[in-house]
C-alpha cells in the first residue's frame, strides 16, 4: 500500500509539473516574442547526421534564450558539448556546463535557460532518415501520446539495477 501511495504522489508531482510547463509555454507564445518554426530554426540552427540505426540531432542555441523542448517519446542520450544551461525538469533545476551527458526519459519536456552559447546533441535509435517520420517516431504530440515502449521499459529496468 505504501508503494502505491508513493507512486501516486510521484505521478501527481509529474502531472503538476507538466501542467505548469504547458501554461508557461502558452504564456511565452502569447507574448508574441517567442520564436517558433522556421524563425526558431534560423536562430537555433540544426544539424542532422545519421549512423547505422541512429539519428543525431545537433542544435546551436545562442545565450540569453528560454527554450521549451518538445515532449520526448523515447529513452535516448543527450550531450551538451559547449556552453552553460539551466534546465527545469520535473525533478527540479539542473545547472549544467559542458561537457555533459545525460539520458532523456520518455515524457520529458524541458524548460532551458541558455546562459552561454550552447551546443546540444541528442541521439535517437531509428532506421528512418526522413526528418518528419523521425519526429513522428520520437516526439509526442502531447502527454497523452504513447510515451514508452517495451524496449524503453527494459532499458529503464536495467538502468535502475546499476
Amino acid at each position: 500500500m505504501k508503494l502505491k501511495k508513493q507512486k501516486e504522489k510521484s505521478l501527481n508531482h509529474i502531472n503538476k509539473y507538466r501542467e505548469k510547463v504547458l501554461d508557461f509555454e502558452q504564456e511565452i507564445l502569447d507574448t508574441g516574442l517567442a520564436y517558433t518554426g522556421k524563425e526558431a530554426n534560423k536562430i537555433n540552427p540544426l544539424k542532422h547526421s545519421f549512423g547505422d540505426g541512429c539519428y543525431i540531432r545537433e542544435i546551436f542555441m545562442p545565450a540569453g534564450q528560454i527554450i521549451i523542448s518538445k515532449i520526448h517519446k523515447k529513452l535516448h542520450p543527450y550531450f551538451i558539448m559547449k556552453g552553460k544551461v539551466s534546465i527545469l525538469t520535473d525533478s527540479g533545476v539542473q545547472h549544467i556546463q559542458a561537457p555533459y551527458s545525460g539520458i532523456t526519459k520518455p515524457g520529458t519536456k524541458r524548460v532551458l535557460y541558455i546562459h552561454e552559447d550552447t551546443v546540444f546533441i541528442t541521439v535517437s535509435v531509428t532506421d528512418k532518415t526522413d526528418l518528419k517520420e523521425i519526429e513522428e517516431e520520437v516526439i509526442a504530440k502531447d502527454f497523452n501520446d504513447q510515451l514508452i515502449t517495451k524496449a524503453d521499459l527494459e532499458l529503464l529496468k536495467n538502468k535502475n539495477k546499476l
